[in-house]
């Protein structure tokens, strides 16, 4: 019987997380994160440009014109 208690205990033992896997998702997650915060940020310096430019041009404005 103690034999068969050593295998019930061993079946029941799961193996933890590895620490290098844990690091290495947060480094990707890390990375993904920080490449779409740039796309956003090269996005509205973008936007921001193209309205400047415009509007040095003249071709906009930034005060409503009176009919």
């Amino acid at each position: 019987m103690g034999s068969a208690q050593r295998i019930a205990g061993q079946v029941g033992i799961q193996k933890g997380p590895s620490l290098i896997k844990e690091i290495m998702y947060g480094i990707i997650l890390g990375f993904m994160a920080g490449g779409l915060w740039k796309m956003h940020h090269w996005n509205n310096q973008r936007k921001a440009k193209e309205f400047y430019e415009l509007l040095e041009k003249g071709e906009i404005g930034v005060v409503v014109e009176d009919e």
